[in-house]
């Protein structure tokens, strides 16, 4: 048995009691895919410009799944991200069997076929090159003007007033994230 544990937030929105439980009812769906575990769901609603976008996270024994959505409709956002989860636990579940198979846990899988659709496994990615370079200490705004000089979406480096390696990565939003390790 899967015990659920969902958090939703509203950006620029005030959420209603209908739009709760809706978004706590669809994220609870998920749990079909576990057999037991802990599932922790953040569901993040936010409007900008008439754009009704939702962000859902789901950690479920250290396996992190996300989902979101931008459409015209709060609940047709909900619905999307939901279904962006459902791809990816049908897409990659052979590795999410054998990570979660470790650990003494597995996908349903009953629920993966659910429907009748038969999902076609995709050849397992794998490492076809292997990169080295010396990680130099330099400053946030440093790391992002490297990025954009190499013209990648990433960029691994070594922040100069922490001293910890640190990633800076584009967003979809065209703005820059910043990764910082947690030991």
């Amino acid at each position: 048995m899967v015990r659920v544990e969902i958090t939703v937030i509203g950006r620029n929105i005030a959420i209603t009691d209908a739009l709760r439980s809706y978004a706590e009812k669809k994220v609870s769906k998920l749990q079909k895919y576990f057999e037991r575990g802990f599932m922790t769901g953040q569901v993040t609603m936010a409007v900008e410009r008439g754009i009704h976008s939702v962000d859902i996270t789901v950690a479920v024994d250290g396996l992190l799944l996300r989902g979101e959505e931008h459409t015209n409709d709060m609940y047709a956002s909900i619905d999307g991200a939901i279904d962006n989860i459902d791809r990816q636990v049908k897409k990659y579940k052979t590795r999410i069997n054998r990570r979660l198979r470790q650990e003494g846990n597995k996908i349903v899988e009953s629920a993966v076929v659910a429907g009748g659709d038969a999902v076609q496994e995709a050849p397992e990615p794998r490492v076809v090159k292997t990169k080295r370079f010396a990680v130099k200490p330099m400053s946030v705004e440093e790391a992002i003007m490297q990025m954009e000089l190499l013209g990648h979406d990433f960029f691994v480096f070594t922040n100069d007033t922490s001293e910890e390696v640190n990633v800076v990565y584009r967003r979809k939003d065209g703005n820059y994230g910043l990764i910082e390790p947690e030991f």
